[in-house]
């Protein structure tokens, strides 16, 4: 099976956007200590408080798909429910 990188970025409402900053640490580390993650990075647009840089890499589509399901389980899940998400997915 084939690596999967999403790459994109998302926008955060600003009336949530310390919510989604509070709880952003305990996601990067959660998905980080995912099997099959390799890269993780949701970093702050310098440019644009509201908008923040996601970089994801998985070894393959399951571990890809068990991130996806996780997260829409989890608090950072109902933390970005509002969040408008940009991305592309290369496997």
């Amino acid at each position: 099976m084939s690596k999967v990188t999403l790459k994109g970025f998302i926008l955060v409402p600003e009336s949530e956007l310390e919510s989604v900053k509070n709880e952003l640490v305990n996601h990067q580390r959660l998905t980080l200590e995912e099997p099959g993650c390799i890269l993780f990075s949701v970093t702050e647009n310098l440019e644009n408080p509201l908008r923040f840089d996601v970089y994801e890499e998985f070894t393959d589509q399951g571990a890809f798909e068990h991130h996806q399901q996780r997260v829409k389980a989890s608090y950072w899940g109902k933390v970005t429910v509002n969040v408008e998400r940009h991305y592309e997915i290369l496997t």
